[in-house]
């Protein structure tokens, strides 16, 4: 891509950006009579910490060069998403940044979205399959995650255990209707998310791991296939309930590569009514209350 290319692009995908975000979004005061929604040149110029001479210079397709902490400043300023932070480093002719180590957090608005799934049994997964959050009923329905040490709650191990090794990430059996295609999504989407963080110590040493212990994690490793893990129907055998069978559905964030996974089961089926046996607790007779009363 040449020069004139990518200052063509630049400059109106940043006034295209710019105009998006709003002064509160960006921590600055609304202020009165405002004649744009978005940020002024001035604004974007003080969060990026670049001369406003420089914003205009680029949004005019006069500069097409800026280096790439220019560059990166002001896409913390745009409040880009990964994939845009990337778009704009290619643009500069620059490019993208590593992804750094694989991130464990789970943003508060997806927090708020999994609390509000009722008695959905909801699970939060890292990029390299590392369990990073649960809900009560996922607890219920699996055995609670927080009995296994950390490193253990991870779902590419589970699925290419070491010989003589049990599954850590559910107390009882949990069998998959596709094992198959199931080793096969775990392995592309580990691939995926090599390419999204190339610098992860963390998801290297588990790829090292798992090829080293695993035939079958090495053979389709060598495939070189790209993906993600969206489905799948499992069958839980829960001690107090019986089997289970439940749709696993995988939901992936763009950036951050995190996977949701959510198991339902079939409504008005035996299985909803043991799904619900497992997961709500028992009633309880409640004592009673003691009179503090003097007699």
């Amino acid at each position: 891509m040449d020069g004139m290319t990518a200052g063509e692009t630049l400059g109106p995908l940043l006034r295209a950006w710019r105009d998006r975000v709003s002064p509160g979004d960006a921590g600055l005061p609304d202020g009165q009579g405002r004649r744009v929604s978005g940020l002024r040149r001035e604004e974007l110029a003080e969060l990026a910490g670049v001369s406003v001479d420089y914003v205009v210079r680029m949004e005019q397709g006069r500069y097409t060069t800026p280096s790439a902490q220019a560059t990166a400043a002001l896409a913390r300023a745009l409040r880009l998403t990964g994939a845009e932070r990337d778009h704009l480093h290619r643009l500069a002719g620059l490019a993208p940044p590593t992804g750094g180590e694989v991130p464990d957090d789970v943003p508060p608005g997806l927090r708020r979205a999994l609390g509000r799934l009722g008695d959905a049994a909801a699970a939060v997964f890292a990029a390299d399959w590392q369990l990073i959050w649960w809900s009560r009923t996922w607890a219920a329905l699996l055995g609670a995650p927080d009995r296994k040490p950390p490193r253990l709650r991870n779902f590419a191990r589970d699925t290419f255990p070491a010989e003589g090794d049990r599954p850590h990430l559910a107390h009882w059996p949990v069998t998959s209707l596709g094992p198959q295609t199931v080793e096969a999504a775990v392995v592309s989407d580990l691939r995926r998310a090599t390419g999204s963080f190339p610098d992860s110590r963390r998801l290297a040493g588990l790829v090292r791991e798992l090829a080293a212990r695993s035939e079958r994690f090495a053979e389709l490793w060598a495939t070189g296939a790209v993906g993600a893990h969206q489905e799948d129907r499992k069958i839980v055998e829960h001690p107090g309930a019986g089997p289970v069978a439940v749709d696993c559905d995988v939901l992936c964030d763009s950036d951050a590569l995190r996977k949701t996974v959510i198991l339902t089961p079939a409504p008005d089926t035996p299985d909803e009514a043991g799904f619900r046996l497992a997961v709500e607790p028992p009633a309880t007779t409640a004592a009673p209350e003691r009179s503090t009363r003097r007699r």
